[in-house]
């Protein structure tokens, strides 16, 4: 997807999941940012999945050539994006901050960040920290234990509970996107089939088409 103006970056977290457990891990990472640019990263959701993203903005010293604390002023803008490329969430954040969003649909989400303004730092590189959760791994237990009273055997039965949700939609959207996959194999091969008879179908009339012209042109030249 191209954004105009700004320059964009697309980065996939995850190529592939060895198992459905996998799709709740951590995601950290930092990157840099320019005035003008976007960094966005698609994240392939479940339904009705918990995200949360915690970042913190860095700004570059040109005296120790390192980064440091960035300025009150600076922030991040979040934008979220559905698979129907609807906007979910479009807000802007200080310079260290969290941001939480639900999917309401399955497929390809994708978050972009990019800086509040360009005049707080004149042209210098920003630094982000980004650290993505999904699924269970986004619910904070510690809270949650608190806020519920429950014991510790109780916590890790809400915990392993999550963790069976998690996987029963991970496995509710692989059939998902089975069924797409199947759909569209079976329209490319449809297509091609009617491609195919419609290639035959003009041959054929073009060969008869031939055939009464040399007829029509022999008979009038008196050749049979």
């Amino acid at each position: 997807m191209t954004y105009p103006i700004e320059k964009h970056v697309m980065m996939t977290w995850k190529e592939s999941l060895f198992l459905f457990g996998l799709l709740g891990c951590c995601n950290a990472l930092y990157f840099h940012i320019g005035e003008t640019e976007r960094k966005c990263f698609i994240e392939e959701l479940p339904d009705d999945t918990m995200v949360v993203g915690n970042y913190k903005v860095e700004l570059y010293d040109p005296r120790s050539k390192g980064f440091m604390p960035s300025n009150p002023g600076i922030g991040m803008h979040v934008e979220v994006r559905d698979p129907s490329d609807k906007i979910m969430m479009s807000k802007v954040y200080s310079a260290e901050g969290r941001f939480t969003f639900t999917s309401h649909e399955p497929g390809e989400h994708i978050i972009c960040l990019y800086s509040n303004s360009t005049k707080w730092f004149s042209g210098a590189q920003l630094r982000v920290h980004l650290d993505i959760q999904v699924g269970e791994h986004a619910i904070d237990y510690a809270n949650v234990a608190k806020s519920e009273k429950l014991s510790e055997l109780q916590l890790r039965i809400r915990q392993l509970l999550d963790q069976v949700e998690q996987i029963t939609k991970e496995q509710n959207y692989q059939r998902y996107r089975e069924e797409r996959f199947r759909q569209t194999s079976e329209s490319t091969n449809q297509r091609v089939l009617w491609w195919s008879v419609t290639q035959t179908l003009i041959l054929l009339a073009m060969g008869t088409w031939q055939m009464r012209h040399l007829k029509s042109f022999f008979q009038a030249k008196k050749l049979v």
